[in-house]
C-alpha cells in the first residue's frame, strides 16, 4: 500500500498513533518548541513519515524546512560530530524508551 487511506481502518489507528508517539520522542529528546510531520509519497511510492524537530528561529523567514537553501541545510558544519552524534542517538533512544518503545 503506497497511500494511508488504503490501509485498512486499525492498521491506520496504529500507523498514526505510533507516528505520534515517535513525534513526542522526537520532540523530548531534540528539545523541540514544535514538531513538524509530513507523510510524502511522490518520491518514494511508500508510506513513510518526516517528523522535523523545530526550534523557535531555526528558519528565517518562517516557513517549511524545505525553504532552506540545499547548500545550507547539507551543509557540513551543520552536521554534529560523533560525541554529538552518540548523544541524540543516546537521547532518543531514551525518549522511545521512556514512551514502552
Amino acid at each position: 500500500m503506497t497511500q494511508i487511506d488504503q490501509l485498512p481502518y486499525n492498521i491506520k489507528l496504529k500507523f498514526l498513533d505510533e507516528m505520534s508517539l515517535v513525534g513526542m520522542a522526537v520532540r523530548e529528546a531534540f528539545k523541540a518548541d514544535q514538531m513538524n510531520y509530513e507523510l510524502l509519497g511522490n518520491g518514494d511510492a511508500h508510506l513513510h513519515w518526516h517528523l522535523f524537530a523545530r526550534h523557535a528561529g531555526d528558519l528565517v523567514p518562517p516557513g517549511p524546512v524545505w525553504w532552506l537553501d540545499r547548500s545550507i541545510m547539507f551543509a557540513e558544519d551543520n552536521d554534529p560530530n560523533s560525541i554529538e552524534l552518540t548523544q541524540l542517538k543516546d537521547d532518543l533512544n531514551q525518549s522511545l524508551t521512556d514512551l514502552g518503545f
